[in-house]
């Protein structure tokens, strides 16, 4: 039967006991991570959130309701113990665990709790599928690794508060249920039961509200927000995420820049006692995509794109020569020391470009006598030659190129790239390289919309010297937008925004919005600015993604309590599920989904 903690309180955590405290007593408790029985000795690891400590019954001198009580204890149980710090024997030191150097001799213990036994073992390194531990991640949270990434975020956020406080941020929560207005992902919608056959919108983003902010007077505003997004997810997507968000009043984009580089300097040196140099590297948008093939590229290593189109005009390989007449390009990278790669792995990377819309690859592996190629029915070795040396290749390097519209020989080799660098001596665990990715094209073209879409949002606003091309030639202009990213992860993004009625009309326009639609939509918005919108901005991390760089996770769900999977499904909730006929009649929603 479980007893009470009638009369113990816990002195300290498990991990906090230390040599200083020897031959004090403390009180603990915990669950029992193991058992383990010598001689006339018990050894039991006693486990809370911030790690492990041995505590030892001795059936010798401790009386027969402790040792009966120690023979019960089975994994995960939950007990109390009361007992002396003592000193190890140096042979039994353990420097594996921070509390190896000391155990705790019992002399009280008490059973809290039973347990079954577990599904799978709570212990750091545990060979057991995802699905099985989120299904019961109130049991992964326990394990030391898990629970130690949750603490962290704790801590970030923490410095975070402290920090832009100190900046003269104001922490305002906005609300969660607000007005859907489609421009972007979709949105997840709440049916309204006062109002029938409407709907809430859970927000995206606080964006339209802190610029209302803005309007308000709280010139500074920031916070940890919860937000959602109905989209297909990937290792760093989840359908609810949270941001740390923040608009700022009569402020340029180098301001923003200069409180982010501080907060995340200061992040990184609280966290990990890490110096991140400053000013981060500024690079625009096109030079990054001329150089990286991204948009957030990856600069702690090379394999830079090179655009071989010069070379190769005018040759008879109508895959390139196509390309090139339908004002495309051909470009590519040179996957240095990787020419001794068998043609099985060659073919996959062929394949990964494949994903990317790229219809092939070709390839040039330059040996010690000459090349190998793919390409040499079509160009001799002069040419081969020739486009060698714009890569700057040597012996043993491998040449990739891909020949199609822009935007597909990007992404395609932006992804090669890092498939090539991914190798311990180019990608290292604590190489942080930052950088600002500044100058986005401000609009591109929807080809299945016909129609011009936001790179960002609507309320993004020009850069000065473009305003001039907005009607004339819109994909001409650049934003004031910017994103920090961290080794090929976006960390966060933002923008300064229009608070000129004019520009901001233009913009809808642009957008194929009449007048009569942007009022429908963003009519509070527009209203408000007509009362003396000052020129703002701001910006928003992920804040699960910082985390994840942080602790070396390899998804954001570890380091999310209760996260979802990739088909946006609760394992552990079994959310989400039907509701009673009772609730939809409530709301007016009748259910119509064919089998």
């Amino acid at each position: 039967m479980s007893e009470t903690m009638q009369g113990l309180k816990r002195s300290c955590y498990c991990a906090e006991v230390d040599e200083n405290m020897i031959g004090s007593e403390v009180t603990l408790m915990g669950w029992v991570s193991n058992r383990r029985v010598y001689n006339h000795f018990s050894f039991i690891l006693l486990r809370d959130r911030t790690g492990i400590v041995q505590v030892v019954v001795d059936d010798s001198v401790n009386t027969p309701d402790i040792v009966e009580k120690d023979k019960q204890l089975g994994k995960e149980f939950v007990i109390a113990v009361k007992g002396k710090v003592m000193a190890r024997t140096p042979e039994n030191i353990n420097p594996k665990m921070k509390t190896g150097k000391i155990e705790i001799a019992v002399s009280e213990l008490r059973i809290l709790n039973s347990s079954e036994i577990p599904p799978f073992h709570i212990e750091e390194r545990v060979n057991v599928g995802t699905e099985l531990r989120l299904k019961y991640r109130y049991l992964d949270l326990r394990r030391p690794n898990v629970a130690a990434n949750l603490i962290t975020r704790h801590k970030v956020c923490g410095i975070v508060r402290n920090f832009l406080s100190d900046e003269g941020f104001i922490e305002i929560e906005t609300p969660m249920l607000t007005k859907s207005t489609p421009e972007g992902a979709r949105d997840y919608l709440v049916p309204s039961r006062v109002h029938p056959g409407n709907f809430y919108a859970l927000p995206q983003s606080p964006q339209l509200f802190k610029q209302l902010l803005m309007v308000s007077g709280f010139d500074r505003y920031f916070q940890i927000a919860k937000c959602f997004r109905d989209e297909d997810l990937r290792a760093d997507r989840q359908p609810e995420f949270t941001q740390i968000d923040m608009e700022l009043s009569f402020v340029d984009e180098n301001d923003i820049m200069d409180i982010n580089e501080r907060l995340i300097k200061k992040i990184f040196k609280e966290i990990k006692n890490m110096d991140i140099e400053t000013p981060f590297l500024r690079m625009p948008w096109n030079e990054a995509m001329e150089r990286f093939g991204s948009d957030k590229p990856d600069i702690r290593f090379g394999m830079e794109l090179k655009n071989i189109t010069d070379i190769v005009s005018g040759s008879e390989f109508g895959v390139f020569q196509n390309a090139i007449d339908a004002g495309g390009s051909v470009r590519g990278i040179n996957g240095e020391g990787l020419g001794g790669l068998p043609r099985k792995q060659i073919d996959a990377l062929v394949e990964v470009a494949k994903t990317y819309g790229a219809k092939g690859l070709a390839w040039i592996v330059v040996n010690e006598n000459g090349f190998k190629t793919t390409l040499s029915k079509f160009f001799d070795d002069e040419k081969l030659q020739a486009i060698a040396e714009r890569f700057n290749a040597k012996t043993g390097d491998l040449i990739l190129i891909c020949a199609d519209k822009d935007r597909v020989v990007f992404d395609a080799l932006g992804a090669l790239r890092l498939e090539c660098a991914n190798r311990p001596e180019l990608l290292k665990p604590d190489d942080y390289k930052f950088l600002w990715v500044t100058e986005f094209p401000m609009l591109e073209y929807d080809e299945e919309e016909q129609r011009y879409v936001a790179v960002h949002h609507p309320f993004t606003a020009p850069m000065d010297e473009d305003i001039q091309y907005i009607e004339s030639d819109p994909g001409r202009v650049r934003a004031k937008a910017y994103d920090m990213v961290l080794n090929g992860c976006e960390l966060g993004g933002g923008s300064i925004r229009i608070h000129s009625k004019e520009i901001q009309g233009l913009m809808f326009g642009l957008l194929g919005f009449t007048p009569e639609d942007a009022q429908e939509r963003f009519g509070f918005l527009l209203d408000a600015f007509k009362y003396g919108a000052p020129p703002h901005g701001g910006l928003a991390f992920g804040l699960d993604r910082i985390i994840m760089l942080l602790t070396g996770a390899e998804s954001i769900r570890d380091v999310i309590a209760f996260p979802k999977v990739k088909d946006a499904s609760c394992l552990l909730t079994d959310a989400p599920n039907v509701v009673d006929e009772k609730q939809l009649e409530e709301l007016g929603i009748k259910i119509d989904i064919e089998e």
